[in-house]
């Protein structure tokens, strides 16, 4: 009897498991195709060294529709790249040169570290030290001192100027001491703008795992009836999904191609079971081209079902706690150890 329930805990754990890589996917398709990382990024440093446009405010979306509404398609912060390498001197302070900014400026200084990407800048992370000494080489610009050179950011109405002011002050103008309190502030400002950018994923997330368990149709609670009832296809699920089908499957796919390894395992009669409510299937036979089914009427049979909802509410409470939550779960049942 306990190895009935420790199957049915795993055949659930597997079932969540490969819908949270799912949704996990198509959320950072969706980063990677629109380069949300690198606009959010840029989107700070406009509204930090330039301030909010007057026109239409904060660069920095303040929710997440902004953030996976607006900065993709409206509204791009970023810069154009260009390929050329730092000049050897920093250019001067933005009222002293048409059309230029703080935010150009500071660009040129790290844009050797960047890769073009549709004419912007693909730069979605500046390491601290490398925005400390762009900060240092902005201030040595033509002789200016550190002094001078936060003057010139209040007089142009720079946020930078408060932030920088500060360090300065504590520094006792130590150039050193406030090199290394730049690299703190930007440190800090980078894991808060982190845990910002994490806060609006997981909304994102939620409306996801809305569409991904609404688009399976995956009743959670008629799953596990079904894993309990039908012996021959929980002990499937068990065997794809167990300790000796892990193993195989990096012996497959160790150094070779892995679509043939993969496409065998998700080809498995019990997962292509799993996934046989989809709005369209697909199924991947031993030899020949894949076919695409679709399966519009009996899925909408299924949605329309008071009596599937709570199995729907199952799957998507359980998509929330991210596909990591899910693998750990699964190698603490099958004893995979972690690689170190």
């Amino acid at each position: 009897m306990l190895s009935v329930y420790v199957d049915l805990a795993l055949g659930l754990v597997v079932a969540f498991l490969l819908l949270s890589l799912l949704v996990s996917g198509l959320n950072e398709a969706f980063v990677r195709v629109f380069a949300i990382r690198s606009k959010f990024l840029w989107a700070y440093l406009r509204d930090t060294m330039d301030g909010a446009d007057k026109k239409s405010g904060s660069w920095l979306p303040a929710s997440a529709a902004g953030v996976f509404g607006v900065l993709p398609f409206l509204r791009d912060p970023r810069p154009a790249h260009s390929g050329d390498p730092a000049p050897t001197k920093a250019g001067e302070m933005p009222e002293a040169r048409t059309g230029q900014s703080m935010m150009n400026l500071l660009y040129e200084r790290v844009r050797e570290i960047d890769h073009a990407k549709r004419g912007k800048t693909s730069i979605a992370d500046i390491p601290p030290a490398r925005f400390a000494m762009a900060v240092m080489e902005l201030a040595a610009a033509e002789d200016r001192d550190m002094r001078a050179f936060l003057d010139g950011l209040r007089k142009i109405d720079s946020p930078l100027y408060g932030h920088l002011n500060g360090v300065w002050e504590s520094a006792q103008g130590d150039l050193d001491r406030f090199r290394q309190g730049v690299e703190s502030w930007f440190d800090g400002e980078m894991q808060r703008l982190s845990m910002l950018y994490k806060r609006y994923v997981k909304w994102v997330v939620a409306a996801l795992g809305i569409v991904v368990t609404l688009l399976f149709s995956m009743d959670g609670l008629e799953y596990a009836k079904t894993l309990l009832r039908d012996n021959a296809y929980r002990a499937s699920v068990t065997a794809v999904a167990g300790p000796e089908a892990y193993d195989q499957l990096q012996a497959q796919c160790q150094g070779g191609d892995p679509v043939p390894c993969v496409t065998e395992v998700l080809s498995e009669p019990a997962l292509v079971k799993l996934m046989g409510q989809a709005m369209v299937s697909v199924s991947i036979p031993a030899e020949g081209a894949p076919s695409v089914h679709a399966n519009f009427a009996a899925w909408w049979e299924r949605v329309r079902m008071p009596s599937h909802w709570p199995g729907f509410l199952l799957t998507y409470v359980a998509l929330l706690f991210g596909a990591p939550f899910w693998w750990d779960v699964f190698r603490r049942i099958t004893g995979i150890k972690a690689k170190r």
